[in-house]
């Protein structure tokens, strides 16, 4: 029997089955649950933003004397070390650690033993792992601004080059009116500049550190939250630490930016997909970002573009997925945000592979000018000129011009010829107004050049918003 008088014996938990948790558990988790709770498989990305707020935080807990100045060199000597490892590919990440905090955290005290253990002082995984993540995300931001940057450079160079060249615009995919190639192009400058915006205002917002929030109702230690913070390149630290470990807000704003962005790729891949068709010729993708068939030795398949907008799907997935885990969760944190992270690490994979490859397309594609404006010659794209002639020299109402243009494209079109090829007789039948000097308004060279308006499409017009948008943007 035992003593009574004497102090119990403690007991000690198998530290080999259950690292991690000190004294609460005394066995290990079953096997599934190990699986299903480790997150070591996709958060070891966080690596290196892992170690920059552990150093960040030990060097404040060393200011403050919170841990010994002596103990603050130790941790910080071995978080470099460990980041060498992981650059090299010598470090190993285990399961049974379930995630990069822990994996790093161990190996720290393999290196310099029991003083490892203070480096998670006034702080939890909880906003250890936000601030992990904030951080990732604002490099993610970082490339996104870079790679769409990228694109608008391609697009500019092009629209330079062909301000003068052109083609038919379409509404509705019919033919409506003659636009310039580079005007054109320039549409799709305008849609990543937007993207640029947003990239901006969601990095901006983002750029907060939960560091020194702890699980969720702050810490009792003297910490610094504003060093850190100042440490790690933020603008501020979090506010609120309810809402600091339980926000994912920054890495929806990334979705949703990127989704946005993604969506505006596909409308340039499904445009390349019917341009380099034997039907338009308008464009011919290089040889780098085409591919043949198996069976038919004749083709030439715009698979890059095709693959543009197939991927776009993912990339909406992955911010209906997110939403989908955030929308039911109380206040603070919930192991259902372990999930955070791989919809956001897949989008950034396909949209920054996304961007490449539209830039590569667009930097070596061929562009057809003939085709263009062989194109022009289909669908009576010169109406509204005609119309817009019978405004301004004959004093029409619009509605009326509009009438009686409608009348002289049904005359066409029953006679199999152009506006232009109309005799005048037959024209002046409709509206005994007209004169031969409506021939002059009835090519599509008249027809861009007319179009002065800011923001038109006139080849003055497209060389003008090309210097700006390289002064805006590049």
């Amino acid at each position: 029997m035992p003593d009574p008088t004497q102090p119990a014996t403690p007991v000690v938990p198998d530290k080999g089955t259950n690292p991690m948790w000190g004294g609460r558990f005394a066995g290990g988790p079953a096997a599934i649950m190990e699986r299903i709770n480790a997150s070591i498989g996709f958060d070891r990305k966080l690596w290196a933003q892992d170690i920059a707020g552990s150093r960040a935080h030990v060097a404040m807990l060393a200011a403050q004397g919170i841990v010994s100045a002596e103990d603050a060199a130790a941790i910080d000597h071995g978080l470099e070390q460990i980041a060498g490892e992981i650059a090299e590919g010598k470090f190993e990440f285990k399961t049974a650690l379930e995630d990069i905090h822990f994996n790093v955290e161990s190996r720290l005290t393999e290196i310099i033993g029991p003083a490892a253990g203070r480096l998670h002082t006034a702080r939890s995984r909880n906003d250890q792992v936000a601030t992990d993540f904030r951080l990732w995300v604002r490099d993610a931001f970082d490339r996104l601004e870079q790679g769409l940057q990228a694109l608008q450079a391609a697009l500019i160079a092009q629209a330079g080059q062909h301000a003068d060249t052109i083609l038919p615009g379409f509404t509705h995919l019919q033919v409506a009116q003659p636009v310039t190639f580079g005007h054109h192009l320039l549409a799709y400058v305008e849609m990543l500049g937007r993207d640029r915006s947003r990239v901006a205002d969601a990095r901006a917002r983002a750029n907060e550190c939960p560091l020194g929030a702890a699980a969720l109702a702050g810490t009792p230690y003297p910490i610094d939250r504003h060093a850190t913070a100042k440490a790690l390149g933020f603008d501020r630290p979090t506010a609120n630490s309810l809402d600091s470990v339980s926000d994912r807000d920054f890495a929806l704003d990334y979705l949703a930016t990127a989704g946005i962005c993604a969506m505006h790729l596909s409308r340039l891949a499904e445009e390349i997909v019917f341009w380099s068709t034997p039907q338009f010729r308008f464009v011919r993708l290089s040889d780098g970002f085409s591919t043949g068939s198996s069976i038919m030795p004749q083709k030439r398949n715009p698979d890059a573009a095709e693959l543009v907008r197939g991927k776009t799907g993912r990339v909406f997935g992955s911010l209906g997925a997110l939403l989908t885990v955030m929308k039911g969760l109380p206040l603070t944190y919930q192991k259902d945000m372990q999930e955070d992270k791989e919809p956001v690490f897949d989008a950034d994979d396909t949209l920054m592979l996304c961007l490449a490859a539209m830039t590569g397309m667009v930097e070596s594609w061929t562009v057809n000018a003939e085709a263009m404006r062989r194109a022009t010659e289909a669908g009576f794209p010169t109406a509204t000129d005609l119309a817009d002639w019978l405004v301004r020299q004959l004093g029409v109402p619009f509605r009326e011009a509009h009438h009686i243009t409608g009348h002289l494209v049904k005359l066409a079109e029953d006679k199999g010829c152009h506006l232009s090829d109309l005799p005048l007789a037959e024209m002046q039948a409709v509206h005994p107004g007209i004169t031969d000097a409506v021939y002059a308004v009835l090519t599509a060279e008249a027809s861009v050049a007319s179009r002065k308006s800011h923001g038109g499409t006139a080849p003055d017009r497209v060389r003008e918003a090309v210097q700006a948008a390289k002064e805006r943007f590049l």
